[in-house]
């Protein structure tokens, strides 16, 4: 039996930051949770970067790809079909392994 969606604590995917998922063949790291969405934001861990402009609009530096992954679909009633299709690699951090790591 799945989750409803309806019952996401943003806290709970807090833990998820430094998670590594693969997404349409490519492995990135959960950096962040937007809670407005809820949204994760990925960044890509492969050697893919992007030329970033300044305000300006001038490029002056290489940045990894990053991704807004929205974890419910628009009526906000239902998983985002992009966020049930993340795989995770690896374990899920808890708040515990994050206390011994900090």
């Amino acid at each position: 039996m799945s989750i409803p969606a309806s019952n996401i604590d943003i806290d709970q995917l807090r833990n998820l930051i430094g998670t590594r998922v693969e997404i349409e063949g490519t492995v990135c790291e959960i950096i962040e949770i937007l809670e407005d969405g809820p949204s994760l934001i990925l960044q890509d861990c492969e050697k893919h970067p992007i030329i970033q402009a300044d305000q300006y609009g001038e490029a002056h530096r290489r940045v990894p790809t990053t991704r807004t992954v929205p974890i419910l679909c628009p009526d906000q009633h239902d998983w985002s079909p992009t966020f049930l299709g993340l795989n995770l690699l690896g374990d899920i951090p808890t708040s515990q392994n994050k206390s011994k790591i900090n």
